[in-house]
């Protein structure tokens, strides 16, 4: 890698990383290559407008039958129980722990509470119609140390979840891997470490066979680009590092794990959907200038098509791999036979969208919209639109679902009991017409999660920022429904604005 690349990755690092996870040519190519698996189809799926995306008569924009609202949440953001019933430590449990690397000092430990509080959350999905929840499984709660038998303790708290959800009508959508590695595989080279890959296919395995028969979706890898840019290079989450050597090796490896897990899935025999998760962010040139253009192509080369190109056409794109270099540890680590299994067919692309990048023609980026609590958030609900529109454009008509999108705002617990979180209504009503449009324009568009259902643990922020739906007074655990969860309880009810 050279001197110049490496400046460039940590300065990319720097302006956008945190920005990469909410602490984020050709429709024939995709056909051709084979890698979007047969799935049900939907309404507006042909690429031809939708006619259940049309407003109706009254101007209401009303989504397609049976569409999948839900909200999401994470395994280490909610769950706390950090050492209960033979769970093992993560990357975030050691990271937390250190001092001066979260805000306050922060952890997961208690967290909201869901491990014991799991049938009060359930009861609330349940009273605000979810009709889709996106979890994550911990990986050292299956393992605590990232590989042997499983811990059928942790085995059957996700069972009795995924069970409740079912009773109160709500279809679970799993994701196995979101940023909380085992801290023994950490401690044998971590993502850097090919195993890795391996040991979280033995592990996805597991998980299949224990859940599969009650599990219609799973997701593998939750915004790989986050781990990489956050973990790797700017260093502000776990593991921790600022090596950009090691980032994109991570980035294979990541990559890799989720196509073993993909093949996992169909050795087993179970019938569920699979797919990544990633985080997409729209990028766009900061003037109308050449070099402008230039530099941000190869910027959307890093955020997005790193992880699109190698799922969806078995190749890594070239301007990405030319400017990492031939002698990097990325290209060095990929191995005949990686891209095929990396692009094993799957049946959704889950994505997750939180602000656009605009980018300068020296690679730097500028804000061009007015920004949330959370600094690196531009408020553009139009790279909504865009994202998901160049999806469909570019790697054909996989079944796309929405499984994060949200906004963090200054909420109190006033003192009638109730929060007024008018900000977070106005986000997602204004994001929820833009995935209302792009589906009245051919997009596959399945659900639509917002992050967060509960606040929780926002990374290195700590408890500082709040993302949920519902209110959670830590010292109490007690929840409340903020204004945005009763409105967009008529939204599910409604289908639509």
């Amino acid at each position: 890698m050279s001197l110049l690349t490496r400046r460039r990755l940590l300065r990319r690092a720097a302006l956008s990383a945190t920005a990469a996870g909410a602490a984020r040519n050709g429709l024939a190519g995709a056909a051709a290559a084979g890698t979007v698996a047969s799935a049900t189809t939907v309404a507006g799926c042909d690429g031809t407008p939708d006619p259940d995306g049309e407003a109706d008569p009254d101007g209401a924009l009303r989504f397609p039958p049976g569409f999948g609202w839900g909200a999401a949440t994470s395994a280490y953001q909610i769950e706390g129980a950090a050492k209960e019933d033979g769970r093992g430590e993560s990357v975030w449990d050691t990271f937390s722990h250190t001092p001066g690397r979260t805000r306050n000092g922060d952890t997961g430990d208690v967290a909201a509470d869901h491990y014991h509080r799991y049938p009060q959350d359930l009861d609330l999905m349940r009273d605000l119609g979810l009709r889709s929840y996106r979890f994550s499984i911990s990986w050292p709660r299956i393992q605590a140390d990232g590989s042997g038998r499983p811990n059928q303790r942790g085995l059957d708290f996700y069972r009795r979840l995924v069970d409740g959800l079912h009773e109160r009508g709500i279809a679970p959508m799993a994701t196995l891997f979101h940023w909380d590695l085992p801290q023994a595989l950490q401690d044998a080279g971590g993502w850097e470490n090919r195993d890795t890959a391996e040991r979280f296919a033995d592990y996805a395995d597991l998980v299949f066979r224990a859940l599969g028969d009650r599990v219609p979706v799973w997701l593998t890898v939750n915004e790989p680009k986050t781990v990489v840019q956050n973990g790797y290079l700017g260093g502000h989450h776990a593991p921790g590092r600022q090596d950009p050597a090691a980032a994109y090796l991570v980035a294979h490896h990541l990559q890799l794990a989720h196509g073993l897990a993909v093949r996992a899935l169909r050795a087993t025999g179970v019938e569920g959907r699979i797919g990544p998760a990633l985080n997409l962010h729209p990028c766009y040139p900061a003037d109308e200038t050449a070099e402008a253009a230039a530099a941000t192509r190869l910027y959307d080369g890093y955020e997005n098509r790193l992880y699109l190109d190698s799922i969806f056409k078995g190749a890594y794109p070239a301007d990405v791999l030319a400017d990492l270099g031939p002698e990097s540890r990325m290209v060095r680590g990929v191995r005949d036979g990686d891209l095929e299994i990396i692009s094993s067919p799957v049946d959704l692309l889950a994505v997750q969208y939180y602000t656009p990048i605009y980018v300068t023609g020296q690679g730097d980026t500028v804000r061009r919209w007015p920004t949330s609590e959370a600094e690196w958030q531009q408020i553009y609900p139009e790279g909504m639109y865009d994202i998901l529109t160049r999806v469909t454009r570019d790697y054909g008509r996989v079944p796309i679902t929405i499984t994060e999108n949200g906004l963090p705002c200054p909420d109190t617990l006033a003192a009638d009991g109730t929060v007024d979180d008018t900000a977070r209504i106005d986000f997602l009503r204004d994001h929820f017409a833009a995935a209302h449009r792009a589906v009245r324009d051919g997009v596959p568009l399945e659900s639509y999660h917002v992050w967060s259902l509960l606040d929780n643990f926002e990374w290195n922020e700590g408890y500082e920022q709040r993302w949920g739906l519902v209110y959670v007074d830590y010292p109490t655990q007690r929840r409340v429904l903020k204004r945005s969860a009763h409105w967009y309880r008529d939204v599910i009810r409604r289908n639509g604005l």
